[in-house]
């Protein structure tokens, strides 16, 4: 019972961090680029599962929006805190791992999730691609691996 309840605590506060901190960044971005309303940034990630419609939906389009970025923190620290007890470097050395992390993060988003989803993309801009990872290594990848590397070893763990 211990032993689950110390892998949930962490991978519910490395999803949580990263997600409210990759929000953050995403809400300053959106504003600063279209001095718009950064709340615009939630139906967008809900147009990931509902298209275009989720731009005229409102209120349960944001909620939806919110969710889904905290469902995928949250999928992503799962995946971290499950591998980092079988991969005892990435606990010691979290820095590094965390970055490697990020940039593995942007890679599967870029890559995989977002050409996958309805979410309308324009051309590929390497500067907006180089902002992007940046924020992912920082706001995702980097807090993932701190609050592992700060929590019990599964390995570890009491049963």
């Amino acid at each position: 019972m211990a032993r689950s309840q110390s892998l949930l605590r962490t991978c519910l506060q490395a999803g949580l961090l990263a997600g409210t901190l990759d929000g953050i960044a995403g809400l300053w971005l959106y504003y600063n680029a279209t001095g718009k309303n950064p709340l615009g940034v939630f139906p967008y990630i809900a147009s990931g599962v509902f298209g275009r419609a989720a731009f005229g939906g409102g209120w349960p389009m944001l909620a939806w929006g919110v969710f889904f970025h905290y469902l995928i923190a949250m999928l992503f620290a799962v995946f971290f805190v499950l591998i980092s007890g079988q991969i005892r470097w990435l606990r010691r050395h979290w820095v590094l791992a965390g970055l490697l992390y990020g940039a593995f993060v942007w890679a599967v988003m870029n890559l995989g999730v977002v050409p996958l989803s309805n979410v309308s993309r324009g051309p590929f801009n390497l500067a907006n691609a180089i902002l992007n990872l940046g924020i992912l290594l920082v706001s995702v990848g980097l807090p993932i691996s701190w609050v592992t590397s700060r929590s019990e070893p599964i390995g570890q763990l009491s049963k």
